[in-house]
Formats: C-alpha cells, structure tokens, sequence
C-alpha cells in the first residue's frame, strides 16, 4: 500500500543523477502547491533532520564501503521518515522530497554494485510501518539526463562532493539504475526529459501534476 493510500497528505519525489536539474524545480512545485493553498514541507536525502543531515555530512565526504554507506543512508532514513515525513503527510501536507529509496538503489546499487536484495530488505525495514503499511512516494518525477550532459552542467560549478567527483562511467550505471526503477514502479514513475529547456521541463512537472488531478 502507497502512501498515498493511508495518509492524507501527498507524498511526491524528485530523482535524477547530479547535474538533472530537479532541484531547481522543488521550489517552483513547493509555491504552485501553496498557491493553491496547500500547506508544503520541502525536505532531502540524505537529510532533513539534524541527525540525518550530520549522516549525510558523513556520507558525501568520507570514503566508506558500500556496505557501511548503505547502513548509514537508510539510518538517516529512518530518522528523517519518524521526525518529518510521517508527521507530515499524518497532518495532510504535500511532502516534497528532493530524493528518496529510489536514489539509494541507483547510487549505492547500480553506481557502487552493491547487493539489492540487501538494499531491498533495509527498505522494507525503514517503511514499514508498526500496523504494516507501506511507506512510499505517491509520484516520482525522475529528472532524466544523459550523463554526460549532467557532467557539463556540474563541471566548475562547485567544489564536488565524493559522488559528483565519480567518472561518467558512474553515473551511466547510476542512470540506468533509475531506469530500472522506474520500468519497474511504472505507475509511480513519471519520466521528465530534462535535457530540454527550462520551461519545457516545467511544462512536464505541471502536466504530471495536472494528471493526477492534484493541480487546477
């Protein structure tokens, strides 16, 4: 069961490789919700707790086995689902969440190799819940993006955090990570051509969100 079939709120991710552009799009989401007069907590992940946020210190900048980096973003998780994503959609919010479980599987999955059956089994851990219901966005725009364009759009951009830094290589098995993801969660996935203008990526988060009967 969805999340968005046992809570009131709307759960809604945004996925894609660094560079996609999707979190150039969470603020616009955020005010076309509020603007319609919902109330809106915009969060991330790894982060969106204080806990969660000294993790996620931890997990961009220190050199860790996929094993421990695994451990630690779904503790981080766990924390951030208990203090503000439950709390959230229990008050009837849109939860805007600059990525989630999906990430976890392209990065430390497909990205680092790491075992998915175990990645499986953590997930079903951190979002199930006491009664066992099922934890889950209700959509994920996936911002995808051919890795090498994402390369150009992040190149000087800042200093790198230790993902930024990986090769191309990377982020071609993260991407297809995603799509993996999404081939396989179709009727939560909606995919987001991001390597078009601005305001063409926008026009497809608005009829996303149209579609679905959540925006006017």
């Amino acid at each position: 069961m969805s999340a968005m079939a046992h809570k009131q709120g709307l759960f809604i991710s945004l996925e894609g490789i660094d560079g996609a552009g999707k979190s150039s799009h969470i603020q616009a989401i955020e005010a076309l919700f509020a603007a319609q007069g919902r109330r809106v907590t915009r969060t991330r992940e790894p982060g969106g707790t204080p806990l969660a946020e000294t993790l996620r210190t931890l997990i961009l900048a220190q050199p860790m086995d996929a094993l421990t980096e695994s451990l630690l973003v779904f503790a981080a998780r766990r924390d951030h689902v208990a203090q503000v994503i439950e709390p959230a959609l229990a008050r009837g919010d849109v939860l805007l969440c600059d990525r989630f479980t999906d990430a976890t599987f392209a990065y430390q999955g497909a990205g680092r190799g790491f075992d998915t059956a175990v990645l499986a089994a953590l997930e079903r851990w951190v979002q199930t819940g006491p009664a066992g219901e099922w934890l889950e966005p209700g959509l994920t725009l996936w911002f995808d993006l051919p890795p090498e364009t994402a390369a150009e759009r992040l190149a000087g951009a800042r200093l790198p955090d230790k993902f930024e830094a990986q090769p191309v290589e990377f982020f071609r098995r993260v991407a297809a990570g995603y799509a993996a993801r999404a081939e396989a969660a179709a009727g939560r996935f909606v995919r987001i051509d991001a390597d078009r203008p601005r305001e063409a990526v926008w026009a497809q988060v608005e009829t996303a969100l149209r579609d679905r009967g959540w925006i006017a």
